[in-house]
């Protein structure tokens, strides 16, 4: 069974104003990720990308990208990596995060996160999402592995 992120994704991901609303989507149900305003262009099982631009909201006194928007980002990508991974039958929580901040993120960034599969689907378990965040040239600014803690949903 599909989740339901995931469900959603197949049905408005194919063109840009369905990527565009289910980014809105995704933001009213978790409203903070709406602070970086996002866009979910790839959602798969094992693999979530999103884009963001670099705009005056998000910058720090340097005039880069801030720290915790780059978290945002790494959030949002790993956690709909995770939701689109695992069975219906299971729920995901992040459980911590492991960053490295590589250089001064400028200009539109895109975050890709991957996740591996999960074995037994009725175990609680922790998986690792890990996620790079590159910018228009190409170049890491930013990479985190996120701890999700992955168990079965109470009935």
């Amino acid at each position: 069974m599909t989740a339901p992120a995931l469900a959603l994704f197949h049905r408005l991901g194919g063109s840009a104003p369905g990527r565009w609303l289910y980014s809105r989507l995704v933001c009213w149900k978790a409203p903070y990720f709406a602070s970086i305003a996002p866009t979910v262009v790839h959602l798969a099982p094992g693999t979530c990308t999103v884009r963001f631009a670099d705009r005056r909201r998000v910058r720090n006194h340097l005039g880069s990208v801030h720290a915790i928007a780059l978290c945002n980002a790494a959030e949002l990508a790993g956690g709909l990596a995770t939701d689109a991974t695992i069975p219906a039958s299971m729920r995901w929580i992040p459980k911590g995060m492991s960053v490295r901040y590589l250089q001064k993120a400028r200009g539109p960034l895109t975050a890709t996160a991957g996740v591996p599969a999960i074995g037994d689907a009725t175990l609680a378990q922790e998986v690792a999402a890990h996620v790079a965040v590159v910018d228009a040239g190409g170049e890491t600014v930013f990479d985190a592995v996120i701890a999700m803690w992955v168990s079965p949903r109470k009935t």
